[in-house]
């Protein structure tokens, strides 16, 4: 069992390990050790079986079957030493074991791409830029993120390098810790000794930075656009008592109202720590600075931009680099290896060779595995591979199933799934099923149901019709077992039948019974599986011919003869039955304890041939001189497995100059190039002359990158050197191809795809008949048009050139290769470029993976790597950015995204290697879980869409002129006109329809309040409430010594003692201000905005109850606010029982009625004047549009301290008589079904609510619809159901709400949404309805609302432009409803004043009876913003007087008829003219970047945008873990970049409740943008994009 396994593989190796008292314990270096020396794929297993059957000794570490199989059916009489699957216990002593597990604890990095040559260019370039080191931001992380891994699960990396020849002349430069110790080069962030930058006290720029971008924020969301002038900014002010306290932002809602948000949670900058813990000081403004004094360095040229917005379309229209450089050589030739001889005692197949040499010499060793102390544990003869291959083939035929319907039938497909220390098992089942006439299909051994890769595995086996499954006994005691003790079915696998293999399982077979032995034709052998670049799984096919030629092949390349002894590394088990060769198996658990062990085999066998990986030659390297006895001048051939791959030249060179001193010659090392499809490509055959070089060329890596090649100096820094991986196989025909498009023939001077016309390749892939056809049915045109050959090639997926000679070069594989801005690059050289950067030894074990996503039409590259359980914050940022550096410089392309997560977390193969597949598709799905990223998509990206260039504008005249000569119309629309229909329409103020109303209808209720269970807590008759509100002004008369026209602030919660207030002010003559009260749990923050409402508005009084009074007076608020400057504070609870005398009788009706104070998404807070005239037309423009009469009821799910929400909930009931049913929303928090359960059981008609009601509804009652209608919740008597917004509608939340709750009885069409806006954005800076301007309600005798799509990019520059839905970058707006009487709507443009067309983006001007009369400030300054107020037309009528919304919008005629049957013209909103943000010569509206976010990952509950020096903020606010937090960064950076164009700046992940909002639901984005910018959010993450 793997338990057993585990402690006994403990036992076997405790002595090479250090004990618990030296710097390691065994257990971290057991699981560094195991995780480092994964065996390569079983699937290579059936290659190497043929390399297994002649007699020579030869060390295999080959990956492609097919190769592995032809090269050992050629050699005859041959021991082959193959190290897969044993332990063996070293030759050296354990002292030594010890020094040399301490060198190469922490391995370093994948001796793939190992290089000293590229190392010293890799730090040379760094060198370089230490002098011009800029100083990056590193991004701030909350100290419960930071990696506590423990020591115990990991093998500590080692400080020194493995031994004295392994450190090159790179070594010399300075490094890491010389780097960081330079202070004077590095500038102020580098000073900082924490991972979130340095404070200002640290840094001598940090300051200077953070006053630079204190004072850019008062400046730059100004736009020049907007010629009128601004409202004043009365947040500031504050008494003079005031300044020796240190308040928040006081003029924020954030947690005034919120229906369903947790309070928010700023104030905790003392949470806000480092990675090492150390806290921070308001640093995030510098790092901003920092930031963008980074991005403003000189970096090299951009591509042209190919993007053209014409807004018809984005033209790609790519333009040639001029540096490019083309190739210039002749077309090249097709190159034709040696012809193939003809022996004529070969076998005609492989079964044949088997039958020979089990007949003729059955005693003679076929395969000797070792056990774990590296002794021979069982010798395989040819005999008993005969005899047990038999054997089994009978059972495979007649033993599954039944006589009548056997499983298996002959062409039939099999699994076969052995452990890579188990080779004579895989070889006896290889050849069983050869002699059975069945496929196998070998596969790594699943570990658990979830493996990577493992459902493409499953979808291979389901395709290929695969039923069973043949294993070893000691496997299938491995496999995962259910409860029952059966093997699960694996995910993506079918059902199969797993038969054991080991003879005492078996049944003989009957004397009289044979297998059937055909000569080599085109039947299947066997079927390889190769995983592709994009995870796929594909089945190669490889006929027994081509077997038979393969082996024959590599016969004569090897130029084996009778009697020589091969070793080999990996087993090759084909080739070896061919030629009666002896396999010696040397497994890979023995080389992580002994990597000299295939070494110290060639020795003790005498081999002649030893097949290797590179790796393998480093490992020996390391341990070399642990072993004296040793001598390697019996090898006549190392056959190195992984030739193709460029970097391996490396540890080629630097083996032959250690072991040349033991007997190893030059002449002797023949590197190789397969692939699964063509099988092997290319071989270096052995040769006599030492004198004779191999073939290598150095390589200008600028020239490959435009697939060219051309040779440069070693002297040169970006240059890869590659060696020659031979000639052309016998019999086969090579030519190198274009890679893209039309397989034209390359010149000879440039990098294409080989392709090989031979019998010795793979076949097709299974069942794709179309991918076949392009891989293996190609056919190389000459640049005349005519055909290389009349026989179809072979795409090998090697890309590479013929040198002189016909020697074959391989630069890379098509697998890796990146194609980035036209220009080619190869994964393999970028990741030996960052394995490079100091400290070499950073990456754990090597494992990165390097791919491309594609970002804005072009691939972008991705580096992910697994960090050493001890590195720091610091040393990651520090290592990311050097190789950053390090690959720009050298390669001359940018990372786009670099992420590092902890040690053992990226996904693996069975075996243990890297699934660069899955952790593709995990960063696509945001599941990496990073512990640091670092994105670049300033310096990546060049392709962006030209910034817009601001035109001259044309003159209002010719604009005019230019729509009525193109027949548009001057886009204006108007509702009804306003009459005066009822007895209470001839009152010209609200206080006198109150006191007719309670001599009337004295009975007739007014309001109800609902308390959160839904009971009635009380009401209001006329009478009632007309005597309250007398009893009210004797209060203020009595006790206030009020005078007429004094402002009173009204601080109540929602209820009718705030209306009663409200006419008891009206009734004494008073202007009252409606103000939210403090919140009892947050005071500190809330009673701020409280004050400063009071004193900006100059109130003489405030009133309230009892238990605010409390409040006011409690020590928290005392130690918040000087309440000894507050006004007097009145207690309605205790009204006198005597009416006021006399009440007062305004005779003015442009007189002030009351002040609409709210605070805005800006943060700013600013009053607006409404008249006693504004208050009776808008009353009655309602009354119309909803037609409210005194029979009718009406729901109110509003905040009544502003805006709508406050006309509805206090003046519209007392001006048309209709009952009001008050519903607070924060009743909501405790009972969401309230709103709409009191909506079910009093019948009501028409209601409104907010958004956030909205929202609140949708998430917190999606799942229990079902008990809401078991409890009798019936909506089908709701005919309107309107949404008060002051924004753009919410089309996603609206349907959303329409259809959760259609099975309820709720009407889609009765779900509409009502726009108002408080004038003039450019002071406010809130979208904030204004009784006093433009609503447009949804009412009942309209048209229902239409939706049109329009082109976001046409919108960027200020453009209509309508598409058809689902179109790419539409979006949908909703129209926000028909326009309310009494009110007239133009569209003019913001600049020049003059009117715009149909169809056409303006800013909303509108004309109505309610208009706000102007903006309060209490100093004077009303003056100033009289043109918000009235505005006028610079062309055309410009006698009426507008007030400007401040938004952006426009007005389109539709074909639909209203009642009075005209055709409706419908108002489209698109944004607040003043949120919008101007990036980049556009004007993005931030609600279109957040649903882009939201939509990006699940995780994401919320997100807010805003601008900042240029540069685009993010914040997101995060359910769930917060190791996902470093997920969204590149989600949110790529989505942004895609939909919008825009590069973000900075990412910020939060937790959910941080963004603020108010009352309606609207987010406040630049308090949003103060509080991250003091260090108040108490960020997850805070990530700054290069």
């Amino acid at each position: 069992t793997q338990k057993g396994y585990e402690k006994k593989r403990s036992k076997l190796i405790r002595a090479y390990v250090p004990h618990p008292g030296g710097t390691f314990n065994t257990q971290s270096v057991l699981y560094s050790i195991f995780n480092m020396l994964k065996a390569p794929s079983k699937l290579r297993m059936l290659g190497d079986f043929c390399i297994s059957v002649c007699g020579l000794d030869c060390i295999f570490l080959t990956r492609s079957i097919v190769f592995c199989v032809l090269f050992c059916v050629c050699v005859c009489v041959c021991a082959f030493l193959c190290m897969e699957g044993m332990s063996h216990r070293p030759f050296f002593a354990p002292p030594s074991a010890a020094r040399f597990h301490r060198r190469r604890s922490s391995g370093t990095r994948d001796e793939r791409y190992r290089s000293d040559v590229h190392s010293e260019a890799v730090q040379a370039v760094l060198a370089r830029h230490v002098e011009s080191k800029v100083a990056v931001p590193m991004p701030s992380k909350r100290r419960s993120l930071v990696v506590q891994t423990s020591m115990d699960a990991y093998t500590p990396p080692d400080s020194s390098s493995g031994s004295e020849e392994e450190a090159g002349p790179g070594d010399d430069m300075p490094g890491m810790e010389h780097w960081m110790t330079r202070p004077a080069l590095l500038g102020p962030a580098h000073l900082g000794s924490t991972s979130s930058s340095s404070s200002s006290t640290q840094s001598g720029g940090s300051g200077n930075a953070g006053r630079l971008a204190d004072s850019l924020a008062h400046t730059h969301l100004s736009h020049p656009h907007l010629k009128h002038s601004t409202p004043p900014d009365v947040t500031g002010y504050s008494s003079d008592s005031s300044h020796s306290h240190s308040h928040p932002h006081p003029n924020s809602e954030r947690h005034i109202g919120t229906i369903a948000r947790n309070t928010q949670k700023y104030g905790n900058a003392e949470r806000m720590e480092t990675g090492d813990g150390v806290p921070v000081s308001s640093r995030v403004s510098a790092k901003i600075q920092q930031l963008v004094n980074t991005l403003k360095m000189p970096r090299r040229p951009p591509l042209r931009e190919f993007f053209v917005d014409d807004f018809e379309e984005l033209l790609e229209v790519q333009q040639p680099d001029p540096k490019q450089r083309r190739p210039e050589g002749a077309e090249m030739l097709a190159v034709r290896g040696e012809a193939l001889g003809v022996v004529t005692n070969w076998p005609p197949s492989l079964e044949a060779a088997l039958q020979r040499w089990g007949t003729i010499s059955p005693k003679a060793p076929c395969l000797t595995s070792l056990d774990t102390t590296g002794k021979p544990l069982y010798v395989l003869t040819y005999g008993k591979l005969w005899s047990r291959s038999v054997k089994l083939a009978f059972n495979i035929l007649h033993k599954l199933g039944s006589k009548q319907e056997p499983m298996v039938r002959p062409g039939d497909r099999v699994a076969l799934v052995f452990p890579n220390n188990d080779p004579v098992a895989f070889m006896v089942a290889f050849y069983g099923c050869l002699l059975a006439e069945v496929v196998p299909v070998p596969i790594e051994v699943p570990l658990t149901r979830k493996d990577a890769g493992s459902q493409q595995i499953g979808f291979l086996l389901g395709s290929c019709g695969v039923t069973v499954a043949l294993t070893s006994d000691a496997c299938h005691k491995g496999l995962p077992k259910s409860a029952t003790g059966e093997i699960p079915q694996f995910r993506g696998w079918p059902k199969l039948l797993w038969f054991v293999t080991e003879s005492k399982h078996l049944s003989k077979p009957p004397r009289d019974w044979f297998p059937h032995i055909k000569d080599a034709n085109s039947d299947t052998a066997y079927i390889e599986y190769k995983t592709c670049k994009d995870g796929s799984v594909l089945g190669v096919t490889v006929m027994r011919i081509a077997l038979l030629t393969h082996c024959q092949a590599l016969t004569q390349s090897c130029g084996y003869t009778e009697g020589t002894r091969l070793k080999v590394l990996c087993i090759s088990y084909l080739q070896s039955v061919m030629n009666m060769m002896h396999v010696i198996s040397v497994p890979y658990s023995l080389m992580k304890v002994n990597p000299l062990s295939w070494i110290q085999k060639v020795y003790h066998f005498k081999a002649k041939v030893a097949c290797v990986k590179s790796r393998d030659m480093h490992w020996a390297l390391v341990a070399h001189r642990e072993q004296k006895d040793i001598s390697l001048s019996s090898l006549r051939m190392l056959l190195v497995a992984d030739g193709s791959n460029p970097w391996s030249i490396s540890s080629c060179d630097a083996f032959l100059n250690v072991f040349q001193s033991k007997g190893l010659r030059s002449e002797v090392i023949c590197p190789c190039a397969s692939s699964p499809e063509a099988l092997t490509v290319a071989i270096r055959r052995p040769v006599e002359d030492s004198s004779q070089p191999p073939g290598r060329g150095v390589l200008s890596m600028q020239g490959l990158s435009y697939s060219v090649v051309r040779v440069d100096t070693e002297e040169r820094l970006s240059v890869l050197t590659v060696q020659d991986v031979g000639t052309v196989m016998p019999g086969a025909l090579v030519c190198v191809v274009k890679p893209d498009g039309v397989p034209l023939l390359c010149k000879t001077d440039e990098i294409g795809e080989l392709c090989v016309c031979s019998v010795a390749t793979g076949t097709s892939y299974y069942g794709l008949t179309g991918m076949t056809k392009n891989t293996f049915e190609v056919f190389p045109v000459a640049s005349g048009g005519g055909l290389v050959s009349e026989y179809a090639f072979v795409r090998t997926g090697l890309l590479g050139f013929v040198g002189p000679g016909g020697l074959v070069f391989i630069s890379g594989k098509m697998d890796g290769l990146i194609v980035v801005s036209g220009r080619r690059h190869n994964a393999d050289d970028i990741i030996a470029t960052a394995l490079a950067v100091e400290p070499m030894k950073f990456i754990y074990r090597g494992r990165i993976a390097v791919f491309s996503v594609t970002v804005l039409h072009d691939e972008r590259i991705v580096v992910v790597a697994e960090q050493r359980p001890d590195s720091t914050e610091e040393d990651s940022f520090q290592w990311m950015s050097r190789v950053l550096q390090a690959i720009d410089s050298i390669h001359g392309v940018g990372v786009f995204c670099l992420g590092l997560v902890p040690a053992n977390t990226l996904p693996k193969t069975p075996l243990g290697g890297l699934h660069l597949s899955e952790t593709k598709q995990l960063y696509l799905e945001g599941g990496l879980h990073p512990c640091n990223v670092l994105m670049c998509p300033h310096t990546c990206v060049t392709n962006l869409p030209k910034p817009r260039q601001k035109q001259p504008e044309i003159g209002p005249a010719s604009v005019m002129v230019g729509n009525l000569v193109s027949g548009k119309r001057i886009a204006m629309a108007s509702g009804r006109d306003l009459g005066q229909t009822d007895d209470n329409d001839q009152f010209l103020f609200l206080s006198e329809v109150l006191q007719w109303r309670s001599q009337t209808t004295p009975e007739h209720i007014l309001y109800t309040l609902l308390s959160s269970r839904g009971a009635v807590s009380s009401s209001l008759t006329c009478l009632q409430l007309h005597k309250r509100a007398e009893r009210v002004a004797a209060l203020l008369l009595e006790r206030g010594g009020l005078q007429e026209g004094d402002h009173i602030a009204l601080v109540y919660p929602p209820g009718i003692d705030l209306i009663a207030a409200f006419y008891g002010c009206l009734y004494a003559g008073c202007v009252p201000i409606t103000v939210r009260p403090p919140h009892p749990q947050n005071i500190s923050t809330t009673l701020p905005t409280v004050k400063m409402i009071v004193e900006v508005s100059r109130s003489a009084c405030v009133m309230t109850t009892a238990v605010i009074c409390k409040l006011l007076r409690s020590k928290e608020a005392v130690a918040t606010v000087d309440i000894r400057n507050w006004p007097p504070v009145l207690d309605t609870d205790d009204l006198p029982k005597k009416k006021s005398p006399a009440l007062f009788k305004p005779c003015n009706p442009d007189a002030l009625a009351y002040l609409d104070f709210s605070v805005s998404t800006t943060g700013m807070l600013a009053g607006v004047q409404i008249s006693h005239n504004a208050v009776g037309a808008f009353c009655r423009s309602v009354k119309l549009q909803c037609e409210l009469y005194p029979s009718r009821e009406v729901a109110i799910c509003l905040d009544p301290y502003c805006g709508l929400g406050f006309v509805l909930w206090c003046l519209c009931s007392v001006y048309s008589g209709h009952q009001s049913i008050l519903i607070p929303p924060v009743e909501l928090e405790s009972n969401p079904a309230l709103w709409l359960l009191a909506v079910s059981q009093l019948r009501v008609r028409d209601t409104f609510c907010s958004y956030s009601v909205m929202e609140l509804c949708t998430k917190g009652l999606g799942l229990q619809t079902e008990a809401l209608k078991a409890r009798g919740l019936d909506l089908s008597r709701v005919r309107a159901c309107v949404v008060v917004a002051e924004e753009r509608p919410r089309m996603s939340l609206t349907h959303s709400f329409s259809k959760l709750f259609k099975d309820l009885g709720l009407h889609p069409r009765s779900v509409s949404t009502a726009f108002g806006c408080r004038v003039n954005l450019a002071i406010c800076l809130q979208v904030r309805l204004c009784v006093c301007v433009c609503v447009c309600v949804c009412g009942t005798s309209g048209p229902d609302p239409t939706t049109v799509y329009v082109d976001m990019r046409a919108l960027r520059h200020d453009r209509v432009r309508l598409v058809e839905r689902g179109s790419p970058h539409s979006l949908p707006l909703m129209e926000s409803g028909k326009i309310l009487p009494g009110v007239r709507i133009i569209i003019a443009n913001p600049e020049t004043k003059g009117p715009l067309g149909d169809s056409h983006l303006g800013e909303i001007w509108v004309h109505s009876a309610h208009n706000g009369s102007g903006y309060y400030s209490g100093y004077g300054e009303e003056v100033l913003q009289s043109d918000h107020f009235t505005s006028r037309l610079s062309f055309g009528d410009t006698s009426t007087v507008w007030a400007r919304t401040g938004y952006l919008g426009f007005l389109r005629r539709t074909e639909l008829t209203d009642a009075s049957g005209e055709r409706h013209d419908a108002l489209y909103v698109v944004g607040a003219l003043e949120e919008a943000m101007e990036l980049r010569g556009m004007r993005y509206h931030p609600i279109d970047i957040e649903t882009s976010v939201i939509r990006t990952h699940q995780s994401i509950m919320e997100c807010a945008v805003f601008p900042w020096t240029n540069l685009l903020v993010v914040v997101v606010e995060l359910e769930g873990s917060e190791q996902e937090a470093l997920d969204l960064v590149p989600m949110v950076t790529k989505a942004v970049l895609e939909e919008h164009y825009l590069i973000v700046g900075v990412v910020v992940v939060t937790d959910i409740g941080v963004i603020p909002i108010n009352s309606r639901g609207e987010k406040q984005r630049m308090h949003l943008r103060d509080g991250f910018l003091q260090d108040q959010l108490d960020p997850i993450y805070v990530a700054y994009n290069m």
